[in-house]
């Protein structure tokens, strides 16, 4: 299986009629909407102009909203480091009764939405949520000691949803840290800390750097927690809105490439110190063994702090679940709600209108998945097997929806489908169903794309290569080779990407219609009603669904991977 034999497979499998619709596509619905942003945000009546930067750079909302962005996410990065690298290293580097339950249990708020975990720390720490009451009547005081409002409230939710990426990035990477270069250290008279900062954390880079990206990008693009918390603090995320509520197109269209770009400057300057930083340890690929607590008092101290840190965490899945048994309007000044009932899910299941957005988010996050599985096995199958001009251009393209904010994308696809052009490829999608399942269709594609193309380089090509010696044409070679190979790996990302679309809620508010809304905007409107208690019921409807497919999903990839050959 030398090189020639992998040239020969490649150019014999990259046909054109294979190609060129995936570039085609790939143009037509990631590339070429940003580019009408851009000439929007230029072109101002009939002539084009640099007015609206103008106007952005020289305003200072603007330029407050702008900052706000950048500092948040900063910020977010820096306080879910300080939450998620000490978690990793506890739960990696130490063995106590019950580590691998709690360390399980610290995961869980991943499996809380965006708007959904805004929503429960809105009942748990806001003005008049439990933990705000109860330090209010235990002081004896008037008023609510803290208001969740602003920058703080808008960090500590992203802080807590946040810190996930870097718990389980620094834990995967620790264990498969081989142990004998931080051993050599101490052996040359290095003490813990200049082990840990000469050596555990720079051969962790890889995975601190990638949750960094991740933690960036994902609050650049955060929406419900500024547009719940955030008072009169400015980001750029609500800006949009605020604009295209407004009517101002031309700043909307400003301002989203103002976030685009500056999205794209991080992921570019992050790619950049990341390059040449990897670092490898040669030695006896023996994992850490984890050191066991031996001290009795340090016995029960440890897990008694473990048990409570979870249960800090756990504390807004729990009060969803408390809210959503509360009737409306039975809960008003008092810490904890005073009656119980079904009447919310009783609720769910006699009203329509309340079933249906459930209803049309499976179907709309069904299909944009159905979509992503095909055109993502096309796609990793073109990059890892494919030899021809422009494979890093699709790479880049297939990434691309990653590092763009979701609120790019939906102003993207509104701006470019709000008319009827078919010559210049655009066509009326505003206001239908459609609209929806395009915009998870392509925020999802990275995530699909990358789990086939590592499951496309984990087995042989010569496979493929003999079913083409045997007869068989490339459609049968998929169906009946690489389909099964890699169906884990592509498994594994149709899940993710069908969890992120059913509770997805940044590009929903731009893009929905009342019939076609989906369980987040649902979700809010039942929260701007005050029915609490009907936006925790569906709250708790979304989280379990995600709860569900990750099981089943998890088990049905466990399977594919343990499962026998053919």
């Amino acid at each position: 299986m030398g090189g020639g034999s992998q040239g020969r497979f490649v150019k014999r499998t990259t046909p054109l009629w294979l190609l060129l619709p995936v570039f085609g596509l790939f143009i037509w619905l990631v590339l070429y909407p940003h580019l009408f942003v851009l000439g929007d945000s230029l072109w101002i009546g009939e002539r084009l102009s640099l007015d609206g930067y103008r106007t952005f750079f020289t305003s200072r909302s603007e330029l407050e909203a702008l900052w706000g962005s950048l500092w948040i996410s900063g910020a977010s990065v820096l306080l879910s480091a300080m939450v998620g690298i000490p978690l990793a290293f506890f739960f990696t580097r130490y063995d106590f009764p019950g580590r691998s339950l709690l360390a399980a249990l610290a995961a869980v708020p991943v499996l809380l939405p965006p708007l959904v975990g805004v929503i429960a720390f809105l009942f748990l720490y806001g003005e008049s949520g439990i933990v705000t009451r109860s330090v209010q009547a235990a002081l004896g005081l008037e008023r609510a000691p803290w208001r969740m409002v602003g920058g703080w409230a808008i960090l500590l939710v992203h802080t807590y949803s946040m810190y996930v990426y870097f718990y389980l990035f620094t834990a995967a990477g620790l264990a498969r840290l081989d142990p004998s270069a931080m051993e050599a250290a101490e052996s040359l008279g290095a003490g813990r800390t200049r082990t840990l900062l000469r050596v555990t954390l720079p051969m962790l880079a890889p995975s601190l750097v990638a949750a960094s990206l991740l933690v960036f990008m994902t609050s650049m693009a955060s929406f419900s927690a500024p547009y719940i918390f955030g008072g009169g603090f400015r980001v750029l995320t609500t800006q949009i809105f605020q604009s295209k509520v407004s009517g101002e197109v031309t700043m909307a269209m400003v301002q989203t490439v103002v976030l685009a770009s500056a999205s794209l400057l991080f992921l570019w300057g992050l790619r950049r110190f990341d390059r040449g930083r990897e670092f490898a340890a040669v030695g006896k690929g023996v994992g850490a063994v984890r050191k066991p607590v031996r001290s009795p008092w340090a016995r029960t101290l440890v897990p008694t702090v473990a048990v409570a840190g979870v249960f800090v965490l756990l504390l807004p899945h729990l009060t969803l679940l408390l809210v959503s048994f509360v009737p409306q309007g039975t809960w008003t000044m008092e810490v904890l709600p005073s009656r119980y009932s079904l009447e919310n899910y009783r609720a769910l299941l006699e009203r329509p209108q309340l079933w249906t957005p459930v209803a049309n988010s499976l179907q709309m996050a069904t299909l944009a998945t159905a979509g992503n599985l095909v055109f993502c096995f096309v796609v990793a199958y073109l990059l890892v097997r494919g030899r021809f001009r422009g494979k890093g251009t699709m790479g880049f393209l297939t990434m691309l929806p990653w590092a763009l904010p979701g609120t790019v994308i939906a102003v993207a696809l509104a701006t470019t489908f709000s008319v009827n052009q078919p010559w210049f490829g655009r066509f009326i999608l505003v206001g239908s169903f459609w609209i929806l399942p395009l915009a998870y269709f392509l925020r999802n594609i990275p995530l699909v794309a990358q789990a086939t193309i590592a499951s496309f380089r984990q087995y042989d090509p010569s496979l493929e290569e003999a079913a083409y010696s045997l007869g068989a044409g490339w459609p049968t070679t998929m169906r009946r080779i690489a389909a099964p190979l890699v169906l884990p790996g592509l498994a594994a990302g149709g899940l993710l990407a069908w969890v992120t679309a059913l509770g997805e809620f940044v590009s929903s508010i731009l893009l929905y219609t009342y019939r076609s809304r989906p369980i987040s905007i649902e979700i809010l409107s039942q929260l701007r009603a005050f029915d609490f208690g009907a936006a925790a019921a569906l709250g708790v409807v979304l989280a379990c669904l995600m709860t569900a497919a990750f099981a089943l999903g998890g088990r049905f990839v466990q399977g594919g991977l343990t499962g026998p050959r053919g």
